[in-house]
């Protein structure tokens, strides 16, 4: 198959496709792949990839991988982030064998193929995160049953036994039994979380926002601010204002801790107002999209698939229940929350139906 041929075909590809050397410049770009970065060729051949990228979910070095092996590989999950936007991606990268630029030379080349995942593909991946999420929660929540019972028998045993002790330095142990008993049962409460929202009530959720604003400044450091960016025709919201409040709070004190180390850290809260919104797989005609952003070191891509599970904490002496109380919360109004996160930004997002 000739060059110009070969070069016809690529340039008719709806697929995004991009050609690269071997130490990853750009070298063509189709018309696809135009589309897709919103940036004309001209702008980034011979430019890195890693110049176009701000970010992505896997090495770019592995790209490489084919050159030596000979063989396409594909990863059907990848987030790259260009101009602050993630695409999520389906990538194959495949060698090829073809004409150096400004050469008569063969070489190697790196032909990339960038699909969008389709919003039906990314809808099942998210309703399976969440079913295994619940799973955990289910698992945790038996678990912390099961550890009650016993706990209080332990607890009621020390309190005998104290009153039987003829010393009463002696008690000193058994005191001890007690408050681990106690600090055990703090932990299992909390484990085991609200049950049910308690009572609902019409509520501008905007009145909520400024007084986790307010509980969180109380404690955040001068080099940290909170911004706020509010709709307001949000319309008031049917909800539990406490349990809501709480979920809030979680993940806002969350951001603020962990840009206390940080110069110049923003938190911004913004509101908007969604229509046809599709919360694990049930469409609503309106609901309230809450933003929680921050610019801090981001989460570890090895945690944010489990970020929600309880007892996990990508923080130095967290708890790992702020989350999964928070996720609880929403879910019990029927709401939902996404997260999407990269170094120097991190973004929560809460979906509530109106």
């Amino acid at each position: 198959m000739n060059s110009e041929l070969t070069s016809s075909i690529i340039n008719n590809m709806v697929t995004a496709t991009l050609m690269l050397d071997d130490g990853l410049i750009i070298r063509y770009a189709n018309p696809a792949a135009e589309q897709l970065f919103s940036q004309s060729s001209k702008r980034i051949v011979d430019h890195p990839l890693s110049q176009l990228i701000q970010h992505a979910s896997l090495d770019l070095a592995l790209l490489t991988q084919p050159l030596q092996s000979g063989q396409s590989v594909t990863d059907s999950d990848v987030t790259f982030v260009v101009d602050g936007k993630p695409l999520m991606l389906e990538v194959t990268v495949s060698p090829l064998s073809c004409q150096a630029p400004h050469s008569n030379k063969k070489a190697l080349m790196l032909l990339v193929e960038m699909r969008k995942i389709d919003q039906q593909r990314r809808l099942s991946q998210e309703l399976n995160q969440h079913a295994q999420q619940q799973a955990a929660k289910l698992l945790v929540r038996g678990l912390a049953h099961e550890i009650k019972n016993p706990l209080g028998g332990l607890r009621g045993a020390a309190q005998l036994l104290e009153k039987m002790l003829p010393e009463p330095e002696l008690t000193e142990y058994t005191q001890i039994i007690i408050e681990q008993a106690d600090r055990l049962r703090v932990l299992v409460d909390r484990l085991l979380g609200p049950q049910k929202p308690g009572q609902k009530k019409s509520e501008n959720l905007h009145l909520i926002l400024e007084k986790v604003r307010q509980l969180v400044e109380l404690d955040i450091n001068a080099d940290v601010r909170i911004e706020r960016d509010y709709d307001p025709s949000l319309p008031d919201i049917l909800m539990d204002t406490d349990q809501v409040e709480q979920a809030m709070l979680n993940i806002v004190s969350n951001a603020a801790q962990i840009l206390s180390n940080q110069p110049q850290g923003i938190i911004t809260i913004r509101t908007r107002t969604v229509h046809q919104a599709n919360i694990h797989g049930q469409r609503h005609k309106l609901a309230a999209r809450i933003e929680i952003i921050d610019n801090g070191p981001g989460i570890p891509s090895e945690l944010q698939d489990t970020l929600f599970y309880p007892m996990v904490s990508g923080r130095e002496g967290g708890t790992g229940l702020g989350l999964s109380i928070s996720q609880n919360l929403i879910d019990q109004h029927h709401g939902k929350i996404d997260v999407e996160s990269w170094p120097g930004h991190t973004i929560f997002t809460i979906y509530l139906p109106i």
